[in-house]
């Protein structure tokens, strides 16, 4: 797929300054290869699952392909190469960067032995999972928590419940408290929202959704326990579980103060690429986290990645789908950012109330709506800068619109396998280990069932 895209680019003439991309110009027609990317994740896997496993890079170069070559011949090479510039340099390469690191310091933990998947047990787990994922990371908490859940219940008939909710908290609803959990939070952090205003302000949703869906989780992998009862022999019997590649946890923590680091330290150095602003606290942050990577591959046993069955195939599975979810949604966001202007207008004016002021509830499901399948990171900048722009105007009179946005974009992430990262990479190991994990419309009907009314009662509470 990067040997297509560096092809098209070579037939882009190169402007010295690349133009800007004019979200009220644009027609929605312009976002029918993003639409179409989402189509071929959703469809394929069911209609054709082996011919997507092992081409689902080249159909996404397909749509990416399609994308760029009547666009470069409308808006010119310029327009074409700052919006792919700007994708990969500003969007896609920190995010793959990050999950690149978390992945790979995660992946040399070892969780060893086994223990019997009961539903106490396994609540626990999920509990352990949602609280270290405001910590460590969705993403991180995630990697190191799911093989070892997915061992615990190997003699179960019935386990894909226990991925989905896994997916719900620990991939997503966990890391609402800081900007360390998820990507959007983050995205805010870098903006001017304080660490601080995160956690207080989204102490009370992630308490009321974590202790939901851990309660109904209970009650329903209690059922399928009872259901199953001793039939089935455990193929890993009970042993005591122990924790190697203990020399991964400093780098973890090196990988948390690399991210705090590009928040707080600002010395107003910015490089031009290509159109592009890069920081150089951001440079210094993604060159830190490739070599703790590095580091933890280099001091980190084989026999502990082993014992993980650690491979690459997550995260090219991931990197392929976002570099296309990437560069495609460059239109759809051009005009959702130019508001009323734009072909989205009426979805635009769905926020305010005639008089002007932000109407939080649409705020929260818009936010949300459009995380699930546009990505969380980019949704949730659009509608920060829609809102005002200015982190101090947010945290201060407009606080609960801020609010609206964060639980939006952190907790409707987790609707579809599409909404965050982790959701793929959790999904793509469970498959790995036998699971066989529902297709993309089956894995939005749980969270229609078992989210959305929680959404509901979130609105009702918040708002």
């Amino acid at each position: 797929m990067t040997r297509v895209i560096a092809l098209l680019l070579m037939f882009m003439p190169i402007a010295a300054h690349a133009a800007a991309l004019d979200g009220a110009s644009l027609s929605l027609f312009w976002g029918l290869p993003f639409a179409g990317i989402l189509l071929s994740i959703a469809l394929f896997p069911i209609i054709a699952p082996s011919f997507w496993h092992h081409h689902f890079g080249k159909i996404t170069a397909v749509w990416i392909g399609l994308f760029l070559l009547p666009f470069t011949l409308v808006f010119g090479g310029g327009v074409s190469l700052s919006l792919v510039a700007h994708a990969m340099l500003a969007e896609f390469i920190p995010f793959v960067v990050l999950l690149f690191a978390l992945y790979t310091v995660s992946g040399g933990i070892l969780v060893s032995g086994n223990l019997h998947g009961s539903p106490v047990l396994n609540t626990g787990l999920l509990m352990l999972g949602t609280a270290l994922a405001s910590i460590m990371g969705t993403t991180g908490a995630a990697m190191l928590l799911i093989r070892p859940l997915i061992k615990a219940n190997d003699n179960r008939k019935h386990n894909v419940h226990v991925v989905v909710f896994f997916i719900f908290l620990v991939a997503n609803i966990g890391g609402g408290l800081t900007p360390l959990g998820d990507p959007p939070l983050f995205l805010g952090f870098l903006k001017g929202v304080d660490f601080s205003w995160t956690l207080k302000a989204m102490f009370l949703p992630v308490l009321f959704l974590a202790l939901a869906l851990l309660l109904v989780f209970y009650f329903v992998d209690s059922y399928f326990f009872r259901k199953e009862g001793t039939l089935t022999k455990d193929a890993t019997p009970d042993s005591p579980v122990r924790l190697s590649g203990l020399r991964n946890l400093p780098l973890l923590g090196a990988v948390i103060a690399a991210v705090l680091m590009s928040g707080m330290w600002r010395p107003g150095v910015v490089f031009d690429v290509m159109g592009t602003d890069i920081a150089l606290q951001n440079i210094v942050r993604d060159g830190l986290l490739i070599a703790i990577a590095l580091l933890s591959l280099k001091i980190t046993p084989r026999i502990i990645r082993e014992g993980n069955e650690f491979n690459w195939e997550p995260m090219l599975e991931v990197g392929k789908l976002f570099a296309g979810i990437f560069i495609t949604i460059g239109p759809v966001l051009a005009i959702l950012q130019v508001g009323e202007s734009g072909a989205l207008a009426s979805l635009v004016q769905l926020v305010s109330h005639a008089d002007g002021t932000p109407d939080n509830v649409m705020y929260f499901w818009l936010s949300g709506i459009l995380s699930s399948f546009l990505d969380n990171a980019p949704t949730y900048l659009v509608f920060f800068n829609l809102a005002s722009g200015d982190a101090t105007e947010l945290m201060g009179s407009l606080s609960q619109t801020l609010l609206a946005i964060s639980m939006g974009a952190v907790f409707m992430g987790a609707n579809t396998y599409i909404g965050n990262a982790p959701n793929f990479m959790v999904k793509a190991i469970a498959q790995q280990r036998g699971i066989n994990m529902p297709s993309f419309f089956g894995y939005m009907a749980w969270s229609f069932v078992f989210l959305v009314p929680l959404f509901v009662i979130l609105t009702l509470i918040m708002f």
